[in-house]
């Protein structure tokens, strides 16, 4: 079987969030649990993001032109081996040497050129691949390029898809009026992608699309509600006769409290204990914050967005700071957001630092001196955090939505790895991570806790087994 993974962004490669963590693992546990299969991953060559140290590898595959609409569109393809997989770059300057990966304004007419070009690509590949699975909105004319516009080429008949919904709440909303120049899809094809006044290319993908996953078990019942399918929830259920929930895993050796580097001390589940407070007293230095080995370190690593629960934050945690405890916020986002968490912060000089940035080697180090991880979101689809924090014995708080639900276990039942609290509400929040902490004082309790955490297992390796079943029955 030949599977071709096509998405705006993979890990190590480049990468901004959960989606470029997620497609630079899941091709990886595929290959490894299915090396006789050929796995393959295409993105955009972002020449000013990708480190030296890889491109320095590339290979030139070839190099051609298309008509891109009204254009004349160049396209280089370079490639690289990692791990058995074979990552394919997509190269136009045009397009992709940019400041940054996403925000542009001409965001549609690029992710249209890159899913354009992927489908002529194909084209000339010596074969088509057997499954063609796009991920989020940058790639889903992919999947609507494939049944509309290219739907006669027998060559690529024969491809089957699978569309993962990442997180349903940025779904490609465009003008109606560029259809033909910008998407290059004519009339006939307009009722795929148009939904509620608008082109929708999250809705052309769902509708198009052979299967149709998403990040959780819990988030794909969740989605047949309008509260949680931002107005999808009529073609989620029009649909849900094909979609499915496919929990995500972590990069179990990038991160390891003992493997995956980054941070002042490494330890193991023996040593956890030692290992926390080396750390944290590093970190506490770093940040200008007192070293105090038994203070509780309270983390929040997250984009500052409503949907994140940020404002639940904010509005406990002046309270939550009344307490005997250490807090730190590492995190982009909403300017409102930055200012009140720099308010508080300059309130609680002694136990607060809020970072407004993205940094993963300092992420690393927070999640590997932290005592307790909030993750309090409105709506998560999967969520990686909340893994990660539990790898490195850093127990989770978070509520009981979407992949959280999946992969927590309050405290009090078997198989313990964290705290959970059910309504959107900030008191709950606090109420729970006062229990944590409560509990944070009794170490054989709090030592249970630890142990069921850094034990769980969040490997990609029954994912990839179900994305394969996923694959194979189509």
């Amino acid at each position: 079987m030949d599977i071709l993974y096509v998405t705006s962004e993979a890990a190590p490669f480049a990468a901004s969030g959960g989606l470029g963590d997620v497609m630079g693992a899941l091709p990886q546990a595929v290959k490894a649990s299915s090396p006789e299969d050929r796995v393959s991953v295409i993105l955009p060559y972002y020449k000013n993001k990708v480190p030296e140290s890889f491109s320095s590898n590339f290979r030139f595959v070839t190099e051609f032109r298309f008509r891109y609409v009204w254009r004349d569109a160049y396209v280089g393809i370079y490639a690289t081996e990692r791990g058995g997989v074979t990552y394919y770059f997509i190269d136009n300057e045009q397009y992709f040497l940019r400041p940054a990966l996403y925000g542009e304004y001409d965001d549609g007419e690029r992710f249209a050129f890159f899913s354009m070009a992927v489908v002529e690509f194909m084209l000339r590949m010596e074969k088509a691949p057997d499954v063609l699975h796009a991920n989020d909105w940058q790639s889903a004319l992919t999947v609507v390029y494939l049944r509309t516009k290219y739907a006669k080429i027998e060559s690529l008949r024969r491809v089957r898809t699978v569309y993962t919904i990442h997180n349903i709440e940025y779904q490609g909303k465009f003008d109606p009026a560029i259809l033909g120049d910008i998407f290059g899809l004519d009339d006939l094809y307009r009722q795929v992608v148009e939904y509620d006044g608008c082109v929708n290319l999250m809705k052309g993908a769902i509708v198009v699309s052979d299967r149709v996953t998403t990040v959780s078990p819990n988030y794909a019942c969740e989605l047949r509600q309008a509260y949680f399918a931002f107005g999808l929830q009529h073609v989620i259920n029009a649909n849900g006769h094909k979609l499915s929930g496919i929990i995500n895993g972590i990069d179990t050796v990038a991160f390891s409290p003992d493997k995956g580097g980054d941070i002042a001390c490494p330890y193991t589940l023996e040593t956890v204990w030692e290992g926390k407070a080396k750390n944290k007293a590093a970190l506490q230095n770093e940040l200008g914050l007192p070293v105090k080995r038994d203070v509780p370190l309270v983390v929040m690593i997250s984009r500052l967005a409503r949907q994140k629960g940020v404002d639940l934050l904010t509005c406990i945690l002046d309270e939550l700071l009344g307490g005997d405890l250490q807090f730190v916020i590492l995190g982009t986002g909403d300017a409102d957001y930055e200012e009140t968490l720099r308010e508080i912060a300059g309130r609680h000089p002694d136990k607060m630092r809020a970072l407004f940035k993205f940094d993963r080697a300092l992420s690393k180090q927070l999640y590997a001196s932290a005592d307790v991880f909030l993750m309090p979101s409105r709506s998560e689809p999967c969520g990686l955090a909340q893994m990660i924090a539990c790898s490195y014995g850093t127990i989770p708080v978070v509520r009981a939505v979407g992949g959280l639900y999946d992969t927590i276990v309050p405290y009090g039942r078997e198989g313990a790895n964290g705290f959970m609290f059910n309504n959107y509400n900030a008191h709950e929040l606090l109420f729970r991570t006062k229990d944590a902490l409560s509990l944070y004082r009794n170490p054989e309790e709090w030592g249970k806790l630890i142990a069921g955490a850094m034990k769980t297992d969040f490997t990609w390796d029954r994912s990839a087994e179900k994305y394969l079943s996923l694959y194979r029955g189509l």
